[in-house]
């Protein structure tokens, strides 16, 4: 099972799911997509496979949105777009694609429902908050 996320190390979530994604067993493809960018059919594409729309994977804090005017919901898709090809931190991460689908996986738990097997147990957040519990069990 290939599994892909597109990944920025310094995102405590995209961290906590990289670590989740290893700690199964799995060695993903690591796309640091701040270095890469992004082009608008790979977007597209993410976003019909994720269910998202631009407006809704526009991350908005921590990012310029607000300061290129992208926040007032009158701005288009198009030109979110544009936005997001030119500056790669305005789309909210980490995204992450499996056999199981694709999906924007926040909180970092999300990402459980792409995975074919739980990680070890116990298992917590880079915050402490627990994830898995000592028998393996899911705790979200």
């Amino acid at each position: 099972m290939t599994i892909v996320i597109h990944h920025n190390p310094d995102c405590g979530t995209s961290r906590n799911v990289l670590a989740i994604i290893t700690a199964a067993g799995q060695t993903p493809t690591v796309i640091p997509y701040l270095d890469t960018g992004w082009t608008r059919p790979q977007l597209l594409a993410l976003f019909a496979a994720a269910g998202l729309t631009p407006r809704t994977a526009l991350r908005t804090s921590k990012s310029p949105a607000a300061e290129l005017g992208l926040l007032d919901p009158a701005v288009g898709d198009d030109a979110l777009l544009d936005a997001m090809i030119q500056h790669p931190i305005l789309v909210n991460r980490p995204i992450v694609c499996s056999p199981k689908g694709v999906r924007l996986c926040r909180p970092s738990e999300a990402v459980l429902d792409l995975l074919d097997r739980l990680p070890p147990g116990p298992m917590t957040k880079e915050d402490g908050t627990p994830l898995i519990d000592a028998e393996g069990n899911r705790l979200d």
